[in-house]
C-alpha cells in the first residue's frame, strides 16, 4: 500500500482527527523518519479539513488516501481523494494566505505522476487542489474537456473546499461505469525515474531496493542486472579475470543499469563508475551531493560520490604513473566503453595537460589496470549502440582485440556485440574461444520516452535516410512524441507549455551548428550541472531557454521536453544527408564516411534526450530576396528541404499554442 493511511468517507468522519494523526505518526515511525510536533499538528489539521469537506450524502462512497507515496518524486501528496469518477490530488498548505506558483506546479506534479505511472489513472481525470486554508476565495471555473490532467490546479480555501470538490465532482459528469476503488488500490504504480532521480534514490542506502522494485521497466532491468552479477560470480568462483558487454539501444537504461551494480549490488564491495563524459561525472556527483540526507551531510556524500563516480581518463593516467599501484576496486563499471580512446588518440599530446601518459589504447590500459589484482577482476563495459560522436573512439573491435590478446582474460557479451553494421563497432566477426554469448546482457526496451516507445526506432529510420519507414512507424504509433516548427518563439513557447508542473525543458543543438548564432541562438551552456540541476528564474538553468547543451553536454542525461535547434552541420540534398563542416566563412562537404556518422550519431544523440516531447526548430535561413545581406551559409531552400523530410517521416507540425497558456518568463 502506497497510502499511509488509507479510509472510507465513513471511517473518516467517525475517527477523531487525532486519532487519525496519530496513526499517520505510527506509519512515518514504521518508515524510520523522525516525526516533529508541527507535522503532527498539520495531520489534526487535514483531519478536521477533510471531515468538514466530506461530510455530504454524497461523498460516503469516496475513499481517502493520506501521506501517498511518489516514488520518483521523492515525496508524498497529501491527500488522494478516489470518487466514483476522477482521482483528486490535494496539496494541503495549512495556514498559508496566498496561493503560490510553486506550491501550484507542486500538486500539479504530483497529479501527472499519477496519469503517467499509475495504472488507475489510465482512464479517469487525475485532478490537482491545491488548498491554502486562509487564501481568499476564488471562483470555480470548469475546463471544456475532462480527461487527463486539467490544464491548470484548481484553488480553494478552507471554507471554500467542500463547494470546489462538489462543483469538480458535478462539472467531470457521471461516467457509464463507476470508478472500482480496489482495482485502484491493487493497480501497480510503476514509476520511470530519470537517471538523475534513479541516482539519487540508489545512493540513498533506504530507497534502493524500493526504487529497483517499482521500476516500470523492473524485468528488463532486472534481467541484465542478474546476468552482470552471474558474471561476475562466475568470475569469482573460479578466479577468472572478465569484460562484461551490456549492449542497448538509446535510451534503455544502461547508465542506470551500471548505477546500479555500483550503488546497488556491490556497493559494499566499492565497485566504481567510470566515464570519460566529464558532465554526467559532474551532473551526477553534485546531485547527489544536493540531495543527501541530513544525517550524512553534503560533505560526507560528495567525498562518497566522487570515490564511486569516476573520470575514467584520470584513473587510467592516474594508474599509468604508478604503475605498481592495485585499483582498490575489483569491479569497474566503463560507461560508453564503446567510445574508449584507440591507441593514437590516447598517447596524443593535449593543450591543456601537456603530453599523454598513456602508451596504449584505453581498453589496453583498462585490462593491464586491472590484472594488477592477483586473481578475480571484472570490468563491466557499457555500450550505447550509435552513439560514437567523436574522433579517436575505438569502438568494440578495439576492445575485441585486447581481450583476444590479453592471456587470462575472457569476455561475455550479448549477440548483438557481434552484428553491428560497422566493422569498428562488432566486438568481433564470429563467436570466439574467448567469448560467451548472453543476451540477457542486451537492453532491448526503450524507457527514456516515458509514454512512448517508437521514439528511438523512429529516430533510426529516420537518420538512415527510410522515409517510408519512419512514415510507417510513426503511422501505427498513432504519431510520435516529434514536433516541427520554423519559429524560434513558438519552439520556446511550446516548451514552457508542455513542461507542466515540476518537469524540466531545454535547449539542445550540435557543435558543428556554428551558424545558429545569426538565427539569435548560439550561446552554449558555460555551467553544465546548474543547467540540470538549477531551475527559473536562475538564468542558467536549462528551462530559462536561453542557452543550448551540445552532444557533449547531454549525452547520458536527459530532460523532460527537449528543443532541438538543427544547424547547417546536417541538411537534405538530392534525397539523402549531407554532412557539412563550417570552415572560415564557408561549409564543406564531409566524405569520410567515419565523420559522416559522428555527425549522423550526433543527431541520434540530441534527438533522443526527451522523456516525453521534442520540438525541432528548423531555421528559415537566408534566402536571395534578402539581396546584399543574403548569408550563404544559411541557404534557406536547404533548411526547406530538412522540414519537409521531418514532416514526410511523420513528425508533426507545431500547433500554435493557446495564447493565454504561452507563460510570460518572468513567470515561468
Amino acid at each position: 500500500m502506497r497510502a499511509w493511511l488509507t479510509l472510507s468517507v465513513p471511517e473518516l468522519l467517525a475517527t477523531p482527527p487525532e486519532d487519525v494523526a496519530a496513526r499517520l505518526a505510527y506509519a512515518q515511525a514504521g518508515r524510520h523518519a523522525t516525526l516533529e510536533l508541527a507535522q503532527r499538528g498539520a495531520w489534526v489539521a487535514t483531519a478536521r479539513l477533510l471531515r468538514d469537506a466530506l461530510s455530504d450524502d454524497d461523498a460516503r462512497d469516496w475513499t481517502v488516501l493520506l501521506e501517498y507515496d511518489l516514488l520518483r518524486l521523492e515525496k508524498r501528496a497529501d491527500c488522494v481523494i478516489l470518487t466514483d469518477r476522477a482521482v483528486l490530488v490535494l496539496e494541503i498548505k495549512d495556514g498559508a494566505t496566498a496561493f503560490t506558483p510553486a506550491d501550484a506546479r507542486q500538486v500539479e506534479d504530483y497529479a501527472l505522476d499519477l496519469r503517467d505511472f499509475h495504472a488507475g489513472c489510465r482512464t479517469v481525470p487525475v485532478v490537482p487542489v491545491l488548498v491554502a486554508t486562509r487564501a481568499a476565495s476564488e471562483r470555480f471555473v470548469p475546463p471544456l474537456i475532462w480527461h487527463g490532467v486539467p490544464p491548470e490546479p484548481f484553488r480553494a480555501n478552507a471554507g471554500d473546499l467542500r463547494t470546489v470538490l462538489r462543483a469538480i465532482h458535478a462539472a467531470i459528469g457521471l461516467p457509464e461505469h463507476a470508478m472500482d476503488h480496489i482495482a485502484w488500490l491493487s493497480a501497480p504504480y510503476r514509476p520511470v525515474p530519470n537517471v538523475l532521480e534513479a541516482a539519487q534514490m540508489l545512493f540513498d542506502r533506504h530507497r534502493s531496493a524500493e526504487m529497483i522494485s517499482a521500476r516500470a521497466d523492473a524485468a528488463n532491468l532486472t534481467r541484465t542486472t542478474d546476468a552482470v552479477l552471474r558474471a561476475i560470480a562466475g568470475a569469482r568462483a573460479a578466479g577468472e579475470r572478465r569484460v562484461v558487454f551490456v549492449t542497448g539501444i538509446p535510451g534503455a537504461g544502461k547508465t542506470l543499469c551500471g548505477l546500479n551494480i555500483v550503488f546497488g549490488a556491490l556497493r559494499e564491495s566499492g565497485a566504481a563508475f567510470l566515464t570519460g563524459n566529464a558532465p554526467l561525472v559532474a551532473v551526477l556527483r553534485e546531485s547527489l551531493a544536493r540531495q543527501a540526507a541530513p544525517d550524512r551531510g553534503r560533505g560526507a556524500a560528495r567525498r562518497e560520490a566522487v570515490t564511486a563516480l569516476q573520470n575514467v581518463h584520470r584513473f587510467l593516467e592516474h594508474h599509468a604513473v604508478h604503475r605498481d599501484e592495485v585499483p582498490p576496486e575489483r569491479v569497474i563499471v566503463f560507461d560508453e566503453a564503446q567510445r574508449a580512446w584507440d591507441r593514437d588518440q590516447a598517447v596524443r599530446p593535449s593543450q591543456r595537460r601537456g603530453a599523454s601518459v598513456l602508451t596504449d589504447s584505453e581498453p589496453a590500459h583498462t585490462l593491464e589496470i586491472m590484472s594488477r589484482h592477483a586473481g578475480w577482476a571484472v570490468i563491466v563495459a557499457l555500450i550505447g549502440n550509435g552513439q560514437e560522436i567523436n574522433t579517436g573512439e575505438a569502438g568494440l573491435r578495439e576492445w575485441g582485440r585486447v581481450v583476444a590478446a590479453s592471456p587470462g582474460w575472457r569476455a561475455v557479451a550479448p549477440t548483438r556485440a557481434l552484428s553491428a553494421a560497422r566493422p569498428e563497432q562488432r566486438l568481433a566477426d564470429a563467436p570466439q574461444p574467448w567469448l560467451t554469448l548472453d543476451d540477457d546482457l542486451d537492453l532491448t526496451v526503450p524507457m527514456r520516452s516515458v509514454r512512448d516507445p517508437h521514439g528511438a526506432p523512429w529516430v533510426d529510420a529516420v537518420l538512415v535516410g527510410d522515409i517510408s519507414a519512419a512514415a510507417r512507424i510513426a503511422r501505427e504509433a498513432g504519431g510520435v512524441p516529434y514536433f516541427v516548427t520554423r519559429d524560434l518563439g513558438a519552439m520556446r513557447s511550446s516548451l514552457r507549455y508542455l513542461a507542466r508542473g515540476l518537469r524540466r525543458a531545454g535547449l539542445v543543438a550540435s557543435s558543428g551548428a556554428k551558424r545558429l548564432r545569426a538565427e539569435g541562438l548560439g550561446v552554449q551552456v558555460a555551467d553544465v550541472p546548474r543547467w540540470f540541476l538549477d531551475s527559473w528564474p536562475d538564468i542558467r538553468a536549462s528551462d530559462a531557454l536561453e542557452t543550448v547543451a551540445t552532444e557533449y553536454d547531454c549525452q547520458g542525461l536527459e530532460l523532460d521536453q527537449v528543443g532541438l535547434a538543427w544547424g547547417g552541420d546536417l541538411l537534405r540534398g538530392a534525397g539523402a544527408w549531407m554532412v557539412r563542416d563550417l570552415s572560415g566563412s564557408r561549409w564543406n562537404l564531409v566524405r569520410s564516411d567515419a565523420r559522416r556518422a559522428f555527425t549522423l550519431n550526433t543527431y541520434r544523440v540530441l534527438l533522443t534526450r526527451a522523456r516525453y516531447e521534442t520540438v525541432i526548430w528548423i531555421p528559415r535561413g537566408s534566402s536571395a530576396a534578402a539581396g546584399r545581406w543574403h548569408d550563404p551559409t544559411r541557404q534557406a531552400a536547404a533548411f526547406d528541404e530538412v522540414a519537409n523530410y521531418l514532416l514526410a517521416c511523420g513528425a508533426a507540425p507545431l500547433s500554435p499554442i493557446p495564447a493565454e497558456a504561452d507563460p510570460a518568463p518572468a513567470l515561468f
